[in-house]
């Protein structure tokens, strides 16, 4: 039998915001355990929790760029389960009156576009942490990140291949980058993503039994979850088994999912309004503001850079990748207006060479305005395409202008034709038998005078030119 997959994705974004959603404790990641702290998120007896209003000002930014109707009155709810690292006992989330519903993410898999839509998004406090001793049969405590604020953002049973998945994965976490709410981190939990996925036979409505996939840390192991899942429970149905409800981790060893423990419902948590915090009333005009103010967002952006630049698809879609990286194309472009040559240059040897050194775009010792003045000495000729190549690794290595480093080592590009005629006279008379040959028919040792040119004048001379007068002299 044909199955189709129904895949839904619950993912978590860390906000960044300096401190926690309900203390004063800083959100810093990789302090030493247990010293970012205080008597509300450890949940001491008699204290209270205050809100901290930057975390509803993040948390509305995502919600307007997904296009979701934000609630005029939400409520904070308790979530109750035991484990060790929630010393409440409780988690502050929200459950019935969330802060925003309805909204939706555009994908775009193999060519072909898709809308995604988005349950729900709202606010509530991270756990803390377990550290497992491989050496003991002992697990430490580490409550820096309780009450670090984190938004849910919960899809519709929308997705159907773990590629969507990926796509929309990548989506949500380049939407929150842009708006500098989230760093989208995944290694260090501050960007987290479990999936519900079952499967149905194909053309039928109704959904299957779903298990939820959790400990999954990047994009590549999400689709890989994905995948091995829908291949283990096409094999339960087809072998006449039946799928359990239940939740399962993901192993990137061994590239299995493996049972934890029955899937909870919402009762199982006894949610209730939390007794300690009001309902959130959201007013209209800080929305209205919050719109005004978004960035251009990742989508739009790509969508400018094709048609304002030429940019193909992928490139448009490399250069969108982050916020900084497009603002640095840009800022090159308005100062040398060749942009596909210009996009060429960033992608391909500053990216690469940033990798090579562990650097972000942020940190690039070659500002916009020197790439753009590279680009602008080989098309004004001045400089040739390998000698660039040599005049980008000193600025690499030391920051400095092209021009300055050109001037320096005398690199400035030979194009005088009296010059290089002289020169290519003196190559086609040391080299008769090749000349006869190439005029012979053998048009392929063009490129061996070419050669003896730039060895000649030590890589300076206009290629061009050289080309020009070697037809000239050889008879074309």
């Amino acid at each position: 039998m044909n199955y189709e997959a129904v895949i839904g994705l619950e993912v978590h974004a860390q906000l960044l915001t300096d401190s926690k959603i309900f203390c004063g404790c800083s959100t810093r990641f990789g302090a030493e355990p247990n010293t970012h702290v205080c008597p509300v998120c450890m949940g001491h007896p008699g204290v209270l929790p205050v809100l901290n209003q930057k975390v509803i000002e993040y948390a509305l930014r995502m919600a307007v760029a997904v296009d979701c109707e934000i609630a005029d009155r939400s409520i904070f709810a308790r979530k109750n389960y035991f484990y060790p690292d929630l010393p409440k006992g409780y988690q502050i989330s929200q459950y019935e009156a969330p802060l925003a519903e309805h909204g939706r993410v555009q994908i775009e898999v193999d060519g072909q576009t898709r809308t995604i839509g988005v349950t729900r998004i709202h606010v509530e406090e991270d756990a803390g942490k377990l550290i497992h001793d491989p050496r003991l049969p002992k697990s430490y405590v580490d409550l820096n990140r309780t009450g670090v604020p984190l938004i849910e953002i919960v899809s519709e049973p929308d997705i159907r291949t773990p590629e969507e998945a990926s796509a929309y994965l990548k989506r949500l976490r380049d939407i929150l980058v842009y708006l500098e709410v989230c760093d989208g981190n995944m290694e260090e939990g501050s960007f987290r993503c479990d999936a519900n996925v079952s499967i149905r036979p194909l053309g039928e409505d109704k959904f299957g039994t779903r298990t939820e996939l959790k400990n999954m840390n990047s994009f590549r192991n999400v689709a890989h979850a994905l995948e091995y899942e829908i291949r283990r429970q096409t094999g339960v149905l087809d072998g006449g088994g039946t799928v359990v409800q239940e939740t399962r981790l993901w192993d990137a060893g061994q590239e299995i999912t493996t049972s934890m423990r029955g899937k909870e419902e919402a009762h199982d948590y006894r949610y209730f309004p939390d007794p300690d915090l009001v309902p959130l009333v959201v007013d209209r005009e800080w929305v209205t503001r919050i719109k005004s103010e978004l960035p251009e967002l990742p989508a739009a952006k790509k969508a400018r850079f094709m048609a304002d630049y030429g940019l193909t698809a992928y490139d448009a879609e490399v250069l969108t990748d982050s916020r900084p990286l497009a603002d640095f194309y840009e800022r090159a472009v308005a100062v040398h207006a060749n942009p596909k040559t210009v996009a060429n240059w960033v992608m391909n040897d500053l990216l690469g060479a940033l990798n090579d050194q562990g650097l972000d775009i942020g940190h690039s010792p070659v500002t916009p305005e020197n790439m753009a003045g590279l680009v602008g000495l080989i098309d004004d000729g001045q400089i040739s395409g390998k000698i660039a190549k040599t005049v980008f690794e000193d600025m690499i290595a030391t920051g400095k202008a092209p021009a300055d480093i050109v001037s320096e080592k005398g690199l400035v590009q030979v194009s005088d034709e009296g010059e290089l005629s002289s020169i290519i006279d003196d190559i086609l008379a040391a080299n008769p038998k090749e000349v006869e040959q190439y005029q012979g028919g053998k048009k392929k040792l063009l490129g061996f005078f070419v050669g003896q040119v730039m060895k000649r004048t030590q890589g300076q001379a206009n290629p061009q030119v050289v080309n020009q007068i070697l037809a000239k002299k050889l008879g074309g």
